[in-house]
């Protein structure tokens, strides 16, 4: 293998993580939350009475991760909980004020961005990238561990 393109793919990758990182921190001052609380909240905000399970999957993230994530986003002020009058077993989320003031505050997300990016893109170059990835991810040895689709390191439900 050429040293020189293992350096450069390394530096491409590292670049990656910084950019992840440097929009973390930016979403984090301006607004306290990180990027899944903040893709919750979105989902939350953009819907008409939804429930967990809704959210869940439209960010295909585990029912688990959307209790943890909802419970931190209710702790904040910024969503909260009610009941469905007709069927009392249903949880309704819904977005508070402060919660759309996060909203309104929040940089452009580098998540958000990425998916305007890439959806604009052929779909070979598309499967192209995918491939790369998914290639490299088993490089890392990292092809098994359980990831959301979320640019974001750690625990996704922090």
């Amino acid at each position: 293998m050429d040293p020189d393109i293992s350096n450069l793919t390394l530096r491409a990758v590292r670049r990656i993580l910084r950019a992840i990182e440097t929009g973390n921190r930016k979403l984090a001052s301006a607004t306290g939350l990180t990027p899944s609380q903040l893709l919750v909240l979105r989902e939350i905000e953009a819907r008409d009475r939804p429930t967990p399970s809704v959210i869940a999957n439209a960010l295909q993230f585990s029912q688990a991760t959307i209790s943890a994530i909802v419970d931190r986003l209710v702790a904040l002020g910024f969503v909260e909980r009610q009941r469905d009058e007709k069927d009392k077993r249903q949880v309704i989320l819904r977005c508070q004020e402060n919660g759309r003031a996060a909203l309104d505050a929040a940089p452009d997300v580098l998540q958000l961005d990425f998916r305007e990016r890439f959806d604009a893109l052929e779909s070979w170059e598309q499967a192209m990238i995918l491939a790369a990835v998914e290639r490299l991810s088993t490089i890392l040895d990292a092809q098994d561990i359980d990831a959301a689709p979320l640019l974001d390191s750690g625990v996704i439900d922090r």
